[in-house]
């Protein structure tokens, strides 16, 4: 998709469908106010035969009105125009993409982003259409024998109501624009089979990204590597799998490396998770294959930067191996010594997320971050506590997670603090061990965290435990290409 950013008169704009907001009580946007006036009343003349009432996910076409030039008109109902939030836009925008790519539309311009209030300004509405398009236009059929007709829609023309908003919004378009190209990678990554997919995949996704960008270098640890280096734990979780486990470095530098300390992320990117002994149900295993929705989440935001151009310095870090069990697999009470020196009582093997992410948590002090996220699909009690609405934020720093917090709202891509203290961390006692990994009933998230924390001590860190976010199951199955918004939105504020 290509976007763009005009100031055009709705009734002369060159175009295959031009979309059209319409409020609450029939109220009239300037745009549709425009089309009704070149028409000689048309627009109001349809609305008051009463089928379409400017209620909120309404949609109506129009076509051939006389003096227009566009022979398509989408009218897309918005409600109360002081309740149209991000959210809200978002929805708006998707549904009308949906609309326009089943009548097989080719281009359009759009109208929404007219709308202003105080949740919606030039920035805010060009940032979120593309990632809201990119909802409807993702397809992946990369292992479909019959691809099927593809998505026509190729281009979109943001309409603006000032020539002075032109230039915000070409510059917020673009980053949009990028955002959306790392949510598909993201997408992408997490959709393929695991049998494709597995650590090695990973790694040369890693280094294609590093022969596409030139800012971009890439550095891939091996077993022997990590094994030198003390990880493991790492280790532990890939000693089931035939599929050998990798670390994952990319370093992005927009500004040069000695121009400002780096902002790392840490992704899980577990390939594919049967639990390991600790053995998972069979429903919906199948699903386990987005269980590394932390490192696609990581390539995805390495991309929008790269992408972008952004005179950022970023490191992506991706602690990737599969989880499978066999006669050489870790077992429950096996003890196992980290990077750190710590050791771990491992109770449970499908708690190995918070194995590999411990060693690469140690490993990333090396770069002296000014801060460090990690990204994990770690706990489903946070789905239990959060839904799959909200990304779950654990922090040692409350500035890091205010800024988190405050970012993924402005983006939509939002996430809740969840608490760390000592009480949860007293959990996580051992009598063989200096911890297990996983403590007492209740609290599986936060403690998850603690556990984490115990490797982060040096330096600003938070933990997005994102479980019920990176993915949807049932019919809409697939991942979502979240937080990459959340994270690339957090990377450059810090510069």
């Amino acid at each position: 998709m290509k976007y763009s950013a005009t100031v055009n008169s709705a009734k002369t704009a060159n175009t295959a469908c031009l979309v059209v907001p319409v409020f609450a009580r029939r109220k009239l946007s300037s745009a549709a106010d425009e089309l009704d006036k070149a028409s000689r009343g048309k627009i109001k003349s349809f609305l008051k035969k009463g089928d379409f009432s400017g209620k909120r996910n309404q949609l109506a076409w129009l076509y051939d009105l006389p003096y227009v030039k566009s022979t398509r008109i989408l009218l897309v109902g918005c409600g109360d125009v002081k309740s149209v939030n991000k959210a809200v836009y978002k929805k708006l925008n998707t549904a009308a993409a949906n609309a326009m790519i089943e009548k097989s539309v080719t281009t359009c311009t759009n109208y929404l982003g007219t709308i202003r209030n105080k949740h919606l300004g030039t920035g805010s509405v060009s940032k979120l259409t593309p990632i809201a398009f990119a909802d409807s236009t993702y397809r992946f059929t990369s292992f479909k024998s019959k691809t099927g007709a593809k998505v026509s829609l190729r281009s979109c023309a943001l309409a603006m109501n000032d020539k002075k908003q032109l230039g915000k919004a070409r510059k917020a378009l673009a980053t949009g624009s990028a955002i959306s190209a790392g949510m598909n990678l993201t997408r992408d990554l997490g959709n393929t089979p695991p049998n494709v997919c597995h650590p090695t995949y990973l790694a040369e996704q890693a280094i294609a990204l590093g022969k596409e960008f030139s800012k971009m270098k890439v550095e891939v640890l091996n077993e022997a590597q990590m094994k030198k280096l003390g990880m493991h734990s790492l280790l532990s979780v890939s000693a089931g799998s035939e599929q050998p486990a990798k670390l994952i470095c990319m370093h992005y530098n927009g500004i040069g490396a000695k121009a400002g300390k780096p902002v790392v992320l840490v992704g899980k990117g577990i390939t594919f998770d049967t639990g390991g002994i600790s053995i998972k149900p069979s429903p919906a295993m199948d699903e386990m294959k987005f269980d590394m929705g932390g490192a696609a989440s990581v390539f995805g935001t390495m991309r929008a930067l790269a992408e972008m151009g952004a005179e950022v310095n970023a490191i992506g870090v991706v602690a990737a191996a599969e989880n499978m069990p066999d006669g050489k697999a870790t077992r429950p009470g096996d003890v196992v010594t980290t990077m750190s020196g710590q050791t771990v009582e491992i109770l449970n093997t499908d708690a190995e997320g918070r194995l590999v992410l411990c060693d690469a948590l140690t490993y990333v002090k090396k770069y002296d971050p000014t801060s460090v996220i990690d990204i994990a699909t770690l706990t489903g009690a946070c789905i239990v506590a959060l839904g799959h609405q909200t990304t779950g934020l654990m922090s040692n720093n409350q500035k890091l997670a205010n800024k988190l917090l405050k970012v993924g709202k402005k983006i939509d891509d939002r996430a809740w603090q969840l608490p760390l203290g000592s009480e949860y961390d007293e959990q996580l006692k051992s009598n063989f061990a200096d911890i297990p990994n996983i403590g007492t009933p209740g609290a599986g998230t936060i403690v998850a965290g603690c556990f984490l924390g115990r490797f982060t001590s040096e330096y600003k860190w938070a933990h997005l435990d994102i479980a019920g976010t990176a993915w949807k199951g049932g019919a809409a199955k697939g991942s979502t290409g979240r937080p990459v918004p959340l994270l690339t939105s957090y990377v450059l504020s810090q510069f």
